[in-house]
């Protein structure tokens, strides 16, 4: 591998008007193609291109062969009350997450708490959007997921993949400041990021991949290229207990499925259980503000070390990038553009057409 990766930087609202038109062609209807498209460039901004329009490809190469439904909704199989369970339907994981926060902060406002499962969704995308939305309603929230898709992550102390990257989020608000948002997949990196390195002709850092045999590699490529290899999870034991609990939660918990064999569909099967709590029907909404101040505070005041600019608290990252990106412009490496290209073409937009959309032609 090289490091003569070339990019197009697109400006987020020409991206969104590219991924639009993508997903407008599959049949979609304006407010769904406008749901994913905010999704994706919106993951492009934070600084996680792994979660981005990169993933178009793949939607569109699942719509395709039938396994993810266009202009689908949440349907409820169980309410409660404040516990309620919801069937995605196989449908755009950007418009079945939205709606379960949907009813899910609906749910928090009347009885102070919600319990939501969500399940068979195709891919919910990153995970801190849905807290984002808890978030700007004042709502504390957790989020449990799981994958079903082909098994990427070995367990620790395994030598194969076993099952995904199993993301967990909180989102904590903080009136009058900036919230903290921890989002992360249980694996050492998360998937899209070892396509982004493969798109890219770069290697993953040492003890993040193994390849088909068990064996240590940074070569991205094993995970995408038969016999397949294994990510590491993170931590160690600690990251492999994250991932089994986000399974049995956002999985089973919730209504949906494990992962247990190797599925056949190249579908990105998401489920989720999310928890959802506001802070002032708990009595707690003042304490809350005030510690968490007093906490960033004091973590912040800690001595840098060599070659750091200053403590980040979660979230912090995404802001910055987001800034960065939403002046500078996305950069999309060309492997990834002309792989969306594609996916536009076999849909019957024309090159040209997304060209002028984005901007750069």
């Amino acid at each position: 591998m090289t490091e003569t990766t070339t990019y197009v930087t697109i400006s987020a609202n020409p991206l969104k008007a590219v991924t639009r038109a993508i997903v407008t062609a599959a049949g979609s209807s304006a407010r769904e193609a406008d749901l994913v498209a905010d999704h994706l460039i919106e993951a492009n901004l934070t600084g996680h291109d792994s979660h981005g329009v990169g993933m178009l490809p793949r939607y569109i190469e699942v719509f395709v062969a039938g396994d993810l439904k266009v202009n689908e909704h949440v349907t409820v199989v169980n309410d409660t009350g404040a516990l309620l369970t919801l069937d995605g339907n196989a449908g755009f994981g950007q418009v079945m997450g939205y709606e379960a926060m949907e009813h899910g902060i609906e749910r928090a406002a009347r009885h102070g708490v919600a319990v939501v499962g969500l399940s068979n969704s195709h891919h919910i995308g990153r995970i801190g959007h849905w807290a984002e939305q808890c978030i700007k309603a004042g709502y504390v929230s957790m989020h449990y997921v799981n994958v079903i898709s082909e098994p990427v992550v070995a367990p620790f102390g395994g030598r194969d993949a076993r099952f995904v990257t199993n993301p967990f989020c909180v989102g904590i608000p903080r009136p009058g400041g900036e919230p903290v948002l921890l989002d992360f997949a249980t694996s050492r990196i998360a998937m899209g990021k070892v396509r982004v390195a493969m798109n890219k002709g770069e290697r993953v850092k040492p003890d993040t991949l193994l390849d088909h045999r068990g064996e240590a590699t940074d070569d991205p490529s094993v995970l995408f290229k038969e016999p397949l290899g294994a990510l590491l999870p993170f931590g160690e034991h600690k990251g492999f207990g994250m991932a089994v609990v986000c399974e049995l939660l956002g999985g089973a918990l919730s209504g949906g499925r494990t992962l247990h064999r190797k599925p056949t569909s190249r579908a990105i099967i998401n489920n989720m259980l999310s928890i959802i709590i506001d802070p002032n029907r708990l009595g707690t909404a003042a304490n809350l503000s005030a510690e968490t101040a007093e906490f960033v505070q004091w973590v912040k005041q800690s001595p840098v070390a060599q070659g750091v600019e200053r403590i980040r608290i979660a979230g912090e990252p995404e802001r910055d990038s987001r800034d960065r990106r939403g002046a500078e412009g996305i950069p999309v490496d060309t492997t990834t553009w002309n792989e969306i290209v594609a996916a536009g073409e076999q849909l019957g937009l024309k090159r040209p057409d997304m060209e002028r959309l984005a901007q750069i032609a």
